[in-house]
């Protein structure tokens, strides 16, 4: 769906949705998911589905899990009502769910501490990640410090520059950073590399992946683990205005935060939900990183879903001013609920982005994450779309503190 039409369509008619029923045995969404790896890893990721499936059910498990979520990630995290943007809007009522309130700065934290419980159950001692932003890294860091775990983190050269920050947090917590310098030395390029330390060191090592993405069981883990956002913003929004938002967006690189916001209002017919990706410098090839405004059905990293190649199959460059969000590919899930009418795209430009990340600083005091802030701009124009009465939730999924020094670079030279 395009931009225009996804700002101004009504909401979906609400299809009968079965939450619980995917993924299927096989890890499937429909016809997304799946598992396409190299054989060495088959076994490992058999393990690692046949693990989490007891953990799932493990009450110690998820007792220890929500006592880390409390005591060191600092949750529930608040839903915020934004006075002073609502009232800019001159629109609906605007809340963000405060996920940047967390520890390490981001919803990354909740994933990647429950992944390193995993890990530790299973008897792993090493830890390896790929990281875009640095907030999965920074993340996934702070939990192997937590837990005595060996941490080697795959990030792209051009990432590593924009996010130096992020580079400098993850090695002082005692990660080794391992910079990717093939390709465009981007998030891509650092998942290639975090898939081949795998591949060799799969006896004692597991992979942190960050995201909804990749191959079973990847996508319904990490779906799972940040849950946590979605029920307490359902439970906060019912406490704050006596009933369920209209709409509610979040950004969408791989998915996480958004699956992770969206899950728990699927089987809710009022509530419309909307993903938003990277417009980049505007949709031509090359220029952005909106997998449903120019992609096409393909498998890459482990996963069938919708992703930008060319006609020969070749995947395409992106970009984007948010490094976390500059990914070629999208979580399986998110592509069945698209398909379905359930979940609707649209996408914001650089452009916007850097505007909506100034004005959010100025009016409200909260300097959102970039990728964040494609969401807050979308949430911007819904809510001057919509009347007074209307509710609008905005994932705000990470703070800007990564990112002032590269948007103060960019405003400079403009």
């Amino acid at each position: 769906m395009s931009n225009a039409a996804a700002s101004s369509a009504s909401a979906p008619s609400s299809p009968v949705i079965d939450r619980f029923s995917l993924p299927d045995a096989s890890g499937h969404f429909g016809s997304y998911g799946g598992v396409f790896v190299p054989e060495t890893l088959i076994t490992a990721l058999q393990e690692l589905a046949a693990e989490y499936g007891r953990a799932r059910v493990d009450p110690a498990f998820q007792a220890e899990l929500r006592h880390h979520l409390k005591e060191f990630a600092g949750r529930p995290t608040e839903l915020y009502f934004a006075e002073r943007l609502t009232e800019y809007c001159g629109g609906a009522k605007i809340y963000f769910k405060r996920e940047d309130l967390l520890h390490t700065g981001a919803h990354k934290i909740n994933n990647a501490l429950a992944q390193a419980l995993l890990a530790r159950r299973m008897g792993k001692t090493r830890i390896i990640a790929e990281t875009g932003a640095g907030q999965h890294g920074v993340a996934t860091a702070a939990a192997c410090a937590k837990f005595g775990l060996q941490c080697v983190v795959y990030m792209g050269a051009h990432d590593m520059e924009r996010q130096a920050l992020n580079v400098f947090r993850m090695r002082l917590m005692g990660a080794e950073v391992r910079g990717v310098e093939a390709g465009q030395k981007t998030l891509k390029e650092a998942i290639n590399e975090a898939m081949r330390d795998w591949v060799t060191n799969v006896r004692g090592t597991h992979y942190i992946l960050g995201t909804a993405y990749g191959s079973h069981p990847y996508p319904m883990m990490v779906r799972d683990f940040h849950r946590v956002i979605g029920l307490e913003a359902k439970e906060q929004i019912l406490a704050r205005e006596g009933r369920l938002p209209d709409e509610m967006i979040a950004c969408v690189g791989g998915g996480s935060n958004a699956i992770g916001l969206f899950f728990e209002f699927l089987e809710e017919p009022g509530v419309r939900l909307i993903g938003v990706e990277a417009g980049g410098r505007g949709i031509a090839r090359g220029e952005h990183a909106a997998r449903f405004a120019g992609g096409r059905l393909g498998v890459l990293q482990g996963c069938k879903t919708y992703l930008l190649q060319d006609g020969d199959g070749q995947i395409e460059l992106t970009h984007s001013v948010s490094a976390g969000l500059d990914y070629a590919a999208v979580g399986p899930e998110h592509t069945y609920y698209r398909d379905r009418g359930r979940i609707e795209f649209a996408y914001a430009c650089d452009d916007e982005v850097l505007e909506a990340f100034q004005l959010v600083s100025r009016l409200e005091g909260i300097i959102p994450a970039l990728e964040s802030t494609h969401a807050i701009v979308h949430g911007m124009k819904r809510a001057k779309a919509l009347p007074k009465d209307k509710l609008v939730v905005v994932n705000l999924s990470g703070r800007g503190d990564k990112d002032v020094q590269q948007v103060a670079a960019m405003l400079a030279a403009t």
